[in-house]
C-alpha cells in the first residue's frame, strides 16, 4: 500500500495514457501506414535498405509469424509506456518527488504525436525507446555494455542515432570509467553496426549502413544551390537545379519526385557518390546559404501549433479510410494475412482526432526547456544532466544540417529533454536519500544518516582516547 501511495501521481497519469492508446487500437485498426516507408519495412524479402537501414525490418520479421500488424502496434504502445515508467523511476531514484517526476514524463504518456508514432508501422517508436532507454541505463549505472548494445541497435534503426554512441562514450571517459568498461561499451555498440555493414557489403557491395547519406545532403542543398557559384565539374552538372530558388519544393521532394535530376543517374551507389560530392561542394561554396537554410528549418521549433486545421499531412489521425495502392497492397496483406488497409472506427477515431488538436507539448516549450536544462547543468554542475541534454540537442539539430526538418524528427528529443530537466531540478541525491524517497519514508531526507554519523563520531573518539593512553604510558616508561 505504501508503494501505491508513493507512486499515486504516476498511477493516475497512466489511466489516460492507456486510454489514449486503447482509442488508437480501437479507432484505427490494424495500424497506420506511412507512404512507401511502411511497405519497405514490411517486405518479406529481407535486404539492407538503400535510403534507410533495415533494423526495424528485422524486428518486423521476428513478429511476422503472428501475421498481425495490430500486434506490432500494441507492442510499440507498451514499449512507449515502459519508457515513461523507466524515466519516472530514474527521476525518483535521483530524489524527485512523485508529482514532479510524473509531471516530467507526462509528455511521454499523453502527447498525441507519441501515440501516433507508436501506432504507425515506422521505425520511430522503437528508435525512441532504444536511444532514451540507453541513456536511462547509463544514468542508472547498469553495465555500460547494455547501453552500448541499445545504441548500436538504434544506429541500424535510424542512422541519426550514431552520434549518440560517441556522446555516450565521451560521458564514460569523463566519468572516469575503467578502460575495460569503456571497451565493453564500444564493442557492444559496434557489434550490431559491423554485422549490419557486413550484410550490406555482401548484398550491395558497399560496407556501410545506407546508400543515401550523399543524396540526403544533396537534397538539403537544393534549398539554396546555385551552380554559377558552385561551379561543379561537368559530370556533376546533371544535378544542378533549374528552378528559381523561391519556387523550389522542400528538400525531401527532391529525393522522390519525378522532376528530380537524381533520377537521371543510374545505380544507387553511383547516385549517392555523385550527390554527396555535389552536396559537399555546395556547402563549401555557399556556406551562408547552407546555414540560412538550416536556420529556417530550426525556426520551425518556434511554431506553437503542431499542424494547422486545414494542413494536409500524414501526421494526423485520418478521418476516412485509406485504401492501399495496388503496388503495395500485396506487401501489407502478406504480412497481415488478410486485409491490411487502415480502417476508421467511430466514435473512437473521432475522440482521438479531437484530442490531437490540443494534446501535445508545444515545441517552443520543449526547446526552451532543453536550453534551460543545458544552461542549468553547467551553472549548477549537474554534469549527468548533460548526457540526455546534449543527446536531445543532437537529435534536434542534426536533421536540418544533414537532410531537412520534419515534425517526426523532433519527437525523439522529448524523453531526453524531460530527463535532462529533471536531473537539473534535483541534482544527484545519493544512496540512502534515494531509497527513502523511493519508499515514501516520512522522515526528512538524510534523517536516517544521523545515527550512522553519530556512531562514526563515537568510534573516532574512542580510537583517539585509546591512542592517547598508549602514548602517555610510553612517556612514563621513558
Amino acid at each position: 500500500m505504501r508503494a501505491v501511495t508513493a507512486h499515486r501521481a504516476l498511477i493516475v497519469a497512466m489511466v489516460p495514457a492507456v486510454a489514449l492508446r486503447l482509442l488508437a487500437v480501437l479507432g484505427f485498426p490494424p495500424a497506420l501506414l506511412f507512404y512507401g516507408d511502411s511497405f519497405a519495412f514490411l517486405r518479406e524479402e529481407l535486404a539492407p535498405g538503400t535510403t534507410r537501414p533495415s533494423g526495424y525490418s528485422l524486428l518486423l520479421a521476428l513478429l511476422r509469424p503472428a501475421h498481425s500488424l495490430m500486434l506490432v502496434t500494441v507492442l510499440q504502445h507498451l514499449l512507449g509506456l515502459a519508457l515513461a515508467v523507466a524515466v519516472y523511476a530514474l527521476l525518483r531514484r535521483r530524489g524527485l518527488p512523485g508529482w514532479g517526476a510524473t509531471l516530467l514524463v507526462t509528455p511521454l504518456l499523453l502527447d498525441e504525436f507519441v501515440v501516433l508514432l507508436e501506432h504507425m508501422i515506422m521505425a520511430d517508436a522503437v528508435f525512441i525507446v532504444l536511444t532514451s532507454g540507453a541513456v536511462v541505463a547509463l544514468l542508472w549505472r547498469v553495465h555500460p555494455a547494455v547501453a552500448g548494445a541499445m545504441l548500436g541497435l538504434a544506429g541500424i534503426t535510424r542512422t541519426i542515432g550514431l552520434p549518440l554512441l560517441l556522446l555516450a562514450a565521451a560521458y564514460l571517459v569523463l566519468k572516469r570509467y575503467g578502460w575495460r568498461t569503456i571497451a565493453a561499451f564500444l564493442l557492444a555498440g559496434a557489434i550490431p553496426l559491423a554485422a549490419y555493414a557486413t550484410w550490406m557489403k555482401v548484398e550491395k557491395g558497399r560496407f556501410g549502413l545506407t546508400q543515401a547519406d550523399g543524396t540526403f545532403l544533396w537534397s538539403r542543398t537544393m534549398s539554396f544551390a546555385d551552380c554559377s557559384v558552385i561551379k561543379p565539374p561537368e559530370r556533376l552538372r546533371v544535378l544542378c537545379p533549374t528552378m528559381p530558388v523561391e519556387q523550389r519544393p522542400y528538400p525531401p521532394h527532391w529525393l522522390w519526385e519525378d522532376f528530380s535530376p537524381l533520377l537521371k543517374i543510374k545505380g544507387a551507389a553511383t547516385r549517392n557518390e555523385m550527390a554527396g560530392e555535389f552536396g559537399r561542394m555546395a556547402v563549401l561554396a555557399q556556406p551562408g546559404g547552407y546555414l540560412g537554410a538550416v536556420a529556417t528549418d530550426l525556426a520551425q521549433l518556434l511554431r506553437w501549433e503542431r499542424t494547422a486545421v486545414d494542413e494536409k499531412t500524414p501526421y494526423k489521425f485520418p478521418a476516412a479510410e485509406r485504401p492501399l495502392q495496388e503496388s503495395v497492397r500485396g506487401v501489407a496483406e502478406a504480412y497481415e494475412g488478410g486485409p491490411a488497409a487502415t480502417r476508421v472506427v467511430e466514435p473512437y477515431a473521432g475522440w482521438l482526432r479531437a484530442y490531437q488538436r490540443f494534446g501535445y507539448l508545444p515545441f517552443p516549450v520543449l526547446t526552451l526547456g532543453l536550453l534551460a536544462a543545458l544552461v542549468a547543468a553547467v551553472a549548477l554542475r549537474r554534469w549527468e544532466a548533460l548526457l540526455p541534454g546534449l543527446a536531445a540537442l543532437a537529435l534536434l539539430v542534426a536533421p536540418p544540417f544533414l537532410a531537412a526538418y520534419d515534425l517526426r524528427y523532433v519527437i525523439p528529443a522529448i524523453p531526453l529533454t524531460c530527463l535532462a530537466v529533471g536531473l537539473t531540478t534535483m541534482g544527484g541525491h545519493e544512496g540512502h536519500r534515494r531509497r527513502h524517497a523511493q519508499a515514501g519514508d516520512p522522515r526528512p531526507a538524510g534523517a536516517g544518516d544521523r545515527p550512522r554519523a553519530a556512531q562514526a563520531g563515537l568510534l573516532r573518539g574512542l580510537r583517539g582516547t585509546a591512542g592517547q593512553a598508549v602514548r602517555d604510558r610510553a612517556r612514563r616508561a621513558r
